[in-house]
């Protein structure tokens, strides 16, 4: 059944209109009114809905009743990841919506291929938040992740949001992850190609994280976060 994220508050028997993209989605799907759907706010739980009428350029949808549901992963993961080039930051932003990533923070580091910055910076985060919600609503997700605003690793290390649990994934690193806590959120900064660079790495550490270890290769930088995730899904 279609599943459709909605940016607005959804409650019973309230017809709500569409943003166009969704319903560009619901047309294409060739749905008719009185048709099924499912409908997710973000805000916990999705709805079962029904179409209620569809214009030339517009899709009108009732929710009809909210089930509680939750398909989030635990603990609540903020991926800080030094951005691969090309379509592999994409492909990072897809899987790991897929996986269960709570947020993403893409940062620039010293060793970054891909440097983006003003409008060009922002015009990509807009396609990757686009895509997070386009894998919340093919993976069951309940809530869509986050895609932060590109921003510098020294920029991002001043102004982490507070969490006791903080992780740089490291090939060099002597210790492996252990099962986190699930009800503390859990922060985890992997570098770019190349990796992060002395400095970063020190200034990473002076920062609380933890050096880890995903085990005897050496991972590509798209790779190693979602390993982490499916490690953690799978508990």
């Amino acid at each position: 059944m279609l599943r459709v994220y909605v940016d607005l508050p959804l409650r019973a028997a309230c017809a709500v209109d569409l943003p166009p993209g969704p319903s560009r989605h619901v047309q294409v799907r060739r749905l008719q009114p009185g048709d099924a759907l499912v409908l997710f706010d973000g805000r916990g739980g999705e709805w079962r809905a029904r179409v209620h009428a569809i214009g030339r350029q517009s899709v009108r949808v009732e929710p009809l009743a909210h089930d509680p549901v939750e398909r989030e992963l635990a603990p609540a993961v903020t991926l800080v990841v030094g951005m691969p080039a090309n379509e592999r930051m994409d492909w990072l932003v897809e899987k790991a919506t897929e996986l269960g990533a709570a947020a993403l923070q893409p940062v620039l580091c010293e060793r970054s291929v891909l440097r983006l910055e003003g409008e060009r910076a922002e015009r990509r985060r807009i396609h990757w938040q686009a895509l997070a919600v386009a894998a919340a609503e093919q993976c069951g997700r309940t809530r869509v992740p986050a895609v932060h605003p590109v921003r510098g690793l020294g920029q991002v290390l001043a102004a982490l949001p507070a969490a006791p649990q903080r992780w740089l994934l490291s090939p060099g690193a002597q210790v492996a992850p252990q099962r986190p806590e699930p009800s503390q959120p859990l922060l985890v900064l992997s570098g770019p190609e190349g990796g992060l660079s002395a400095i970063e790495a020190q200034a990473a550490q002076a920062a609380g994280f933890e050096p880890r270890a995903l085990g005897p290769r050496v991972l590509r930088a798209e790779t190693a976060p979602l390993a982490l995730l499916a490690w953690l899904s799978l508990a």
